[in-house]
């Protein structure tokens, strides 16, 4: 038994050619979905198989690299973004007609209008890798019904990224605007989704500080570390360098294909 690193949330152990997890009241909707996408032939996630004797579940192990923090320079080039993007539209098509059951429980409540099934988490911590191209999304509890733009404004946070450059190493503002209509593009985002992705980035940010504030507060381990090093102070950074560069951001989701990205 080997246990993985990254899970500051949940104890993840390989077990042979398995990954066991602690079960929550959301596993069965999750396993309902890994169903789904198995019957669909989608191969970026991982099959489940039921629970074992000490109540984990029991999921495939997906051989790979996940990149923590800070990222690689691979993790941080446009192949990889590109990529990111077309393995999202792929899941997210998969799960368009994924019957859900109202007895299900989800980690995180449906959200209005329930076009897919979200990942709920899509960082490059919860993405396997495979000669530095993206092969699968793993970690599915906060999986969740909703709309396309809550996984690619947050996908897009993560993987672009959209940080405040002065917290966290990657590339400048007009960078990062070009970098996120790459990603849009490469997606197929919508015109709707373009002009609400900056805003629903900064939602899921309030969002995500609150709830780790919630778990914290309710004795959560896992979540108390990550206030005690000062995680929700720098996701309210994030939100204010979004809050700052969001005409640049948006007018560089509305350029055509062959504009260059604005400045500033």
């Amino acid at each position: 038994m080997e246990e993985l690193l990254g899970g500051s949330v949940n104890r993840v152990v390989r077990v042979g050619g398995t990954v066991r997890r602690l079960t929550g009241p959301w596993t069965p909707a999750v396993h309902a979905l890994l169903a789904h996408l198995a019957d669909r032939g989608f191969e970026g996630a991982p099959r489940a198989h039921g629970v074992d004797r000490q109540g984990r579940e029991i999921l495939d192990h997906v051989a790979g690299e996940v990149p923590g923090y800070p990222l690689p320079a691979w993790a941080l080039e446009d192949g990889v973004l590109a990529g990111v993007a077309r393995l999202l539209r792929d899941f997210h098509d998969a799960t368009a007609d994924f019957a859900v059951d109202p007895g299900l429980t989800w980690y995180f409540p449906a959200v209005s209008p329930a076009e897919v099934v979200c990942h709920g988490d899509v960082a490059p911590y919860n993405c396997v890798f495979r000669d530095g191209r993206p092969v699968a999304f793993i970690d599915f509890d906060t999986a969740h019904p909703g709309p396309r733009i809550r996984d690619v404004a947050y996908a897009a946070y993560r993987f672009v990224p959209l940080s405040d450059p002065r917290q966290l190493a990657g590339h400048p503002v007009e960078g990062q605007a070009r970098r996120l209509r790459l990603f849009a593009d490469t997606y197929g985002l919508d015109a709707a989704g373009r002009d609400a992705l900056v805003d629903t980035a900064r939602a899921r940010l309030a969002h995500l500080v609150r709830h780790m504030r919630e778990q914290a507060a309710a004795g959560h381990p896992g979540f108390a570390s990550h206030l005690e090093r000062g995680d929700d102070r720098f996701y309210l950074t994030d939100d204010d360098h979004l809050a700052r560069h969001r005409d640049a951001f948006r007018r560089a989701l509305r350029a055509g294909p062959g504009d260059e990205p604005p400045r500033g």
